[in-house]
């Protein structure tokens, strides 16, 4: 059970390790674009390329859908960025049912762990493997392995790596509940911290703050959703960043700071200087700053606003 890129990884690797998948279930096709064109899930095309049934249930409790489960009678569910499920779906697996999260559980237990880890300055993570229980993130631990965050890794980078290392954990996990063999451990609740779902609304940049949290902040948010600001009253996204100095105080919080560089610029924080590398203005492509300098005269007076006006 699955929807994004993210658990299609997971899905190849346990297709190609012979195991029997016999259903993938994940979200209905949804409509995009001007056109509304319906579009299926990575999950599904690649479930579909691989010959493998394909379950797209509205609603998790719907009759048909839960006898349909019961038709298959699977001996274990796995869950890779999927819904929440209710007990009453996830019971019917002879041996449970298991989640794979992108985290150290109990640490950042939620909807977004990859982003808000990087997001607080974590320099370590890692992946678990859990059996599921009714409430959201809290069964016992089967396996975890720790992944180091490095200094300018963005919420991407660390997403590709989290889906290969968690296709293997996944896997090894298998294989441990096949031989019936588990010993399981039980959450610290002393420990538990949240990675709650990142709406648009959270990502606007504050500069008015310390120049290493300004830069967590945008690379745990790249690629997406991506971090904003305004810059002449049109949105601008930035995507790619690097600490230029810790301590550097001589202008407003948001102003561009001379670089003496015609491929980048500095913006100003509460203290230090951040470097931009990828830039996004409204309407456009995302583009390096190189590029999108060739087009945008930017002065010491050229200022990124937190408000559109």
């Amino acid at each position: 059970m699955g929807t994004p890129q993210f658990a299609v990884v997971c899905l190849k690797k346990l297709r190609d390790s012979g195991l029997y998948i016999t259903a993938v279930v994940t979200t209905p096709d949804k409509p995009v674009g001007r056109g509304l064109k319906l579009l299926p899930s990575p999950v599904k095309i690649e479930a579909l390329d691989s010959d493998i049934p394909v379950l797209q249930p509205e609603n998790l409790k719907e009759p048909a859908f839960l006898s349909r489960i019961d038709e298959i009678k699977p001996d274990l569910m796995i869950i890779v960025a999927f819904r929440i499920l209710p007990e009453i779906l996830f019971a019917k697996a002879k041996h449970g049912a298991v989640n794979l999260h992108g985290s150290l559980l109990p640490k950042y237990r939620g909807a977004a762990p990859i982003n808000w880890a990087i997001i607080n300055g974590e320099t370590q993570t890692g992946i678990t493997t859990f059996f599921l229980k009714q409430k959201v993130d809290t069964g016992n631990i089967i396996y975890q392995e720790k992944i180091e965050i490095l200094p300018d890794m963005t919420a991407g980078e660390l997403h590709d790596i989290m889906a290969e290392k968690g296709a293997e954990l996944l896997l090894q996990t298998i294989k441990l509940i096949e031989s019936d063999n588990v010993k399981t451990s039980t959450q610290e609740e002393t420990e538990v911290t949240r990675a709650p779902k990142i709406f648009p609304q959270d990502c606007l940049i504050n500069f008015n703050q310390p120049v290493k949290k300004v830069h967590d902040f945008i690379r745990g948010l790249s690629p997406k959703p991506g971090a904003y600001t305004y810059y002449k009253n049109k949105r601008i996204q930035l995507f790619k960043s690097t600490v230029s100095n810790l301590m550097a105080k001589k202008n407003e919080p948001g102003s561009l700071v001379e670089s003496g560089n015609s491929k980048a610029f500095l913006i100003q924080c509460n203290p230090g200087t951040l470097k931009i590398g990828e830039i996004k203005l409204e309407g456009k492509r995302q583009m390096p700053v190189e590029d999108f300098l060739r087009g945008h005269a930017l002065t010491p007076d050229s200022i990124f606003s937190s408000t559109s006006g």
